[in-house]
Order: structure tokens, then C-alpha cells, then sequence
């Protein structure tokens, strides 16, 4: 079995500490293992504390699906096939962007969670942080 390791946490973190300073948007930052425990966790000078859980959240629920929170919204609408599953999660589920699931060799190794800008903001660098891995 694959596993993130530590120095691969703290790649992605940096990569996606970069990108986030120069949006000029203080966020946390989550990265998570294949079962979704935490390996590391920034708040960024500003951030509010608000986005601690959230970014948590997102790296969850990114690799408990394998899959980009954003890509969940539709799913989970009322009369849609998961409406109700943030309930059935404990409310650990998030279904807006900013969660990316990490993959290798076609297995979920952890995912990145971001809070703290715009959900565009998130999604960008969560996508700065994904891509340190992919190119490490």
C-alpha cells in the first residue's frame, strides 16, 4: 500500500503556501493520508481559525471519495443520489471546491484540503499543491 509520506506533506504545503501568498489570500492548509488523518496542517498569518476544520473537512472528505469536493455539489442537492450524506458524515463531509484527492499509481495516498479565499481561490491552490506531488 502507498503512503504520503511526511517530506510529500510538507512538499504539497509549501507548494500551496506559495501559490496562496501570491494570490495575495491567507489560507489553511490540510494535507491528509489515504485514511484521512491529518500529516500536516498550516494557518497562514490570517487566516481565521474557522478554516482549520474546514480545510480538514475538504481533505477528508477528498480522500474518503477519491475525488475533488467540487465535483460532489450536484450529488448531494435535494432529489439528487446523495442528498443527506453530510448528515450521514458526521458533518466531516464537504461538497464545495478546494478538496483534491492525492493519487499514485492509481491509489488515493491522501488528498489537500484549502480554506480561507474564494472557492475559486481554494481550488487553484489546492491544484499548486496536488501538482508538487505529481511533479516530485
Amino acid at each position: 500500500m502507498a503512503t504520503l509520506t511526511l517530506a510529500e506533506a510538507t512538499l504539497i504545503t509549501d507548494a500551496a503556501r506559495t501559490h496562496a501568498t501570491g494570490l495575495g489570500t491567507a489560507v489553511t492548509i490540510t494535507v491528509v493520508d489515504g485514511g484521512g488523518n491529518v500529516r500536516t496542517q498550516t494557518r497562514m498569518d490570517g487566516a481565521r481559525f474557522g478554516t482549520l476544520n474546514v480545510s480538514a473537512n475538504k481533505a477528508f472528505t477528498a480522500a474518503a471519495f477519491g475525488a475533488p469536493t467540487g465535483m460532489l455539489t450536484d450529488l448531494v442537492q435535494p432529489g439528487a443520489p446523495l442528498f443527506g450524506f453530510a448528515h450521514a458524515m458526521g458533518g466531516r463531509f464537504v461538497s464545495f471546491a478546494g478538496g483534491i484527492p492525492l493519487v499514485r499509481d492509481d491509489e488515493v495516498i491522501g488528498a489537500i484540503g484549502i480554506s480561507g479565499g474564494s472557492v475559486d481561490q481554494d481550488q487553484a491552490i489546492a491544484d499548486a499543491g496536488a501538482a508538487a506531488l505529481a511533479s516530485n
